[in-house]
């Protein structure tokens, strides 16, 4: 009987050792590797704007930030949203291709660099609302749900009186982590759309060669009662690693406002040189 007992004893702690070591071996999911880089928050203090940088490293799987908290909450996606609207597009047959022709109707738009007949490639550069507008009219709501709901893009309230605005105003949201995600899955071909789509999209969102890198990325700017927040997304690629990053900012109430929306990408070009 003690020879039984003793075994049972050497049997139970192997178990519990081996619980142990499994809970050891667990691969930690990606959204849990996360590390604080002050650096990051000593940039968006000089630049005298609020908010977090997030970069994501695919090769050590790692998430670096200076404002986690920030990067979790969902704002209106604004002009990034133009990624998606021309993924649609193209799936959709809305538009044919990176060539398709917008034409100015002659009204005063924002900006003088909209007031001219655009091709989609440059409508996507310049961040031509009115032409992203007209395509969001003609994708319709029925079949814009779809594909959100196909391509994981969530939180976006689309209805039909919203259609054409619904990513600058409303309830629609996206935060930090979830934009990174899908640009992701979009750079690994992982979104279920054509590789003619992929192709094209791949071309209109490239910047510039920076360095040995790519520079891949879309800015988006929303305003609310005279409040800004302004994005930055995409992610650099070289044949060593992609680093994918959303910076999501505010100015101050001391910067001039005229300075803002060259800021996020030089915010995030600073922050890319410190992590890569």
């Amino acid at each position: 009987m003690k020879i039984l007992n003793i075994i049972l004893i050497i049997f139970l702690l192997n178990s519990c050792t081996e619980n142990k070591n499994s809970k050891k071996e667990k691969k930690v999911h990606p959204s849990e590797n996360k590390i604080i880089k002050p650096q990051f928050q000593s940039i968006i203090d000089s630049s005298n704007v609020n908010g977090s940088i997030l970069i994501y490293d695919l090769k050590n799987d790692l998430f670096y930030s200076n404002n986690f908290d920030w990067a979790k909450t969902g704002r209106l996606p604004a002009s990034t949203f133009k990624i998606v609207n021309s993924i649609i597009a193209l799936e959709t047959k809305v538009v044919k291709n990176d060539s398709t022709l917008f034409r100015w109707n002659g009204e005063k738009r924002d900006f003088k660099v909209w007031e001219q007949d655009l091709i989609l490639k440059d409508a996507f550069k310049y961040s031509c609302v009115p032409c992203y507008q007209e395509i969001a009219r003609e994708i319709g709501v029925k079949r814009m749900n779809e594909y959100l709901k196909k391509l994981e893009y969530k939180d976006m309230k689309v209805n039909s009186k919203n259609i054409d605005k619904f990513w600058l105003e409303g309830d629609s949201k996206i935060n930090q982590f979830q934009q990174i995600e899908f640009i992701k899955h979009f750079s690994k071909s992982e979104l279920g759309i054509s590789k003619r789509t992929e192709d094209i999209m791949k071309k209109i969102f490239f910047i510039e060669k920076y360095g040995k890198y790519n520079l891949n990325g879309k800015t988006g700017l929303s305003v609310r009662n005279g409040n800004y927040n302004g994005w930055f997304v995409g992610y650099i690629e070289s044949k060593e690693n992609n680093y994918f990053f959303a910076t999501n900012i505010e100015p101050k109430s001391t910067l001039n406002k005229k300075l803002f929306p060259n800021l996020r990408k030089q915010i995030t070009i600073k922050a890319l040189n410190i992590i890569k």
